[in-house]
């Protein structure tokens, strides 16, 4: 059982949480997600003893240290803001992997609370804030990686469409784009085969769609992809979706 959807927020005071990518390897897409997030008029406070989502635990079936990391997580992110996350994987770990391992758990409630107001970034831009279009330009053929973990939300179909709404970009349609990147965050290291496997299927499959850039909404699937591509010999330059929208304002000389 998972927690129902985010509601609403009915005002624009969020708090963020930066991703343990983010705050290893994406600093610049942290940045940008608050100044995203402040262009719409959002005030962003950022908890300080913020660790984990707890999803490497999770998905390596130790349940008992990830609920240890998901407490945590609870006991920092107190009060009722928003809680927006650039990252659909952990994003998706508080909405649905968390409620579920503590379906036992007498602190339930307090977990299915904050699954309750967490938020994937382009979906709290378009179906909490009520933002349909992007203003701005960006001048480049972008492809675009849905993750695994987004899918079954609304992330994925509201990145496209902040994507295909900005001036002079161009997202480029490539075959099978459902297929998973084999990062799967501990699944690489278990099957580093079967993982290098369908990430060279899948940048087989973006290089033949020539874009200019490749995003995400999930630092993940980016390191993944562009790590193996910087490997093979041929690089694919990678921006974090946060990034593209906070660039498109600067291009349109909407921010500084």
């Amino acid at each position: 059982m998972s927690a129902p959807p985010a509601q609403r927020p009915t005002s624009r005071h969020v708090q963020m949480m930066a991703t343990c990518l983010c705050d290893a390897f994406f600093d610049d897409a942290a940045r940008a997600t608050v100044e995203v997030l402040e262009y719409l008029g959002c005030t962003v406070d950022f908890p300080e003893g913020q660790t984990c989502c707890g999803q490497p635990a999770f998905n390596a079936g130790d349940w008992a240290a990830s609920r240890r990391v998901v407490r945590h997580t609870v006991k920092i992110f107190t009060g009722s803001a928003p809680v927006v996350v650039p990252s659909g994987s952990c994003a998706a770990m508080l909405l649905h992997g968390a409620p579920l391992e503590f379906e036992h758990e007498t602190d339930r409630p307090a977990v299915e609370a904050l699954a309750g107001r967490t938020w994937e970034l382009a979906d709290f831009i378009v179906n909490g804030l009520g933002v349909k279009t992007w203003p701005g330009k960006f001048p480049a053929t972008v492809a675009f990686h849905q993750s695994c973990h987004s899918r079954g939300s609304n992330s994925g179909p509201a990145a496209l469409a902040l994507l295909g709404s900005i001036a002079e970009l161009k997202v480029a349609a490539f075959g099978e784009g459902e297929q998973c990147c084999g990062f799967g965050g501990t699944f690489s290291v278990t099957f580093p085969e079967i993982s290098a496997g369908m990430g060279h299927l899948k940048l087989d499959y973006i290089r033949a769609a020539k874009p200019d850039v490749m995003t995400s909404a999930d630092g993940g699937c980016l390191l993944h992809l562009s790590g193996m591509a910087v490997k093979d010999g041929a690089p694919i330059k990678t921006l974090h979706l946060a990034q593209i929208l906070r660039d498109a304002l600067k291009n349109g000389g909407l921010i500084k």
